[in-house]
């Protein structure tokens, strides 16, 4: 009687298993202490195969970060004012960015840096990421008299959460405050919108 051999991953199923391994490494240890060697033994596969997917460990782990946004459109509050709906969007951003995946992205970030490509990959991905839902929330504010529409542009419909973003990677916040959150779209976001043209 023959013992049968284990299944040979290949393509999709290989990678899968690649990049769920380095998330579960990235949870388990952060950016800073992941190895090839661990990801390998743990997706059961060898560094060769790994190497061959993904020319760097940043580019792998830039990978694995973005298999975790997700993928189906959001809710988008829709409150009837642009004020709570912005602040909806601004406290559901916040707390994404207080969890140890957030932290993950700003670790992520300032390992790479001198890696361009996967860096501008997950800088692209992670801003994009929001954008149609801001956009959504300044296009029914429009409608509704809230807001000039020379607002709708990416760039402006997100500058609260760049803002909110700055509190993490400039200053360092691990949380922050509701209180800052309505001075950000009270103090800025709002009056951009109404003045913006």
């Amino acid at each position: 009687m023959t013992s049968a051999r284990p299944t040979r991953r290949r393509g999709a199923a290989l990678d899968e298993a690649i990049l769920q391994a380095t998330i579960e490494e990235l949870h388990a240890v952060g950016f800073r202490s992941l190895t090839m060697d661990a990801v390998a033994a743990r997706a059961g596969t060898s560094k060769n195969v790994i190497y061959r997917r993904w020319p760097s460990r940043g580019a792998l782990c830039v990978a694995a970060y973005l298999r975790m946004l997700p993928t189906d459109a959001e809710d988008t509050p829709d409150t009837g004012s642009v004020r709570s709906d912005a602040l909806a969007l601004l406290q559901r951003a916040n707390e994404r960015m207080s969890t140890p995946v957030g932290q993950m992205l700003r670790e992520l970030i300032a390992g790479i840096q001198a890696e361009p490509e996967p860096l501008r990959d997950l800088r692209e991905q992670a801003s994009r990421a929001g954008v149609a839902v801001w956009l959504k929330v300044l296009t029914r504010a429009v409608s509704r008299g809230e807001v000039d529409p020379s607002a709708l542009t990416p760039r402006v419909a997100t500058v609260a959460v760049d803002l909110l973003r700055n509190e993490y990677s400039l200053n360092g916040a691990r949380s922050v405050p509701d209180a800052v959150l309505v001075e950000i779209v009270d103090q800025v976001y709002l009056p951009l919108m109404r003045s913006h043209g």
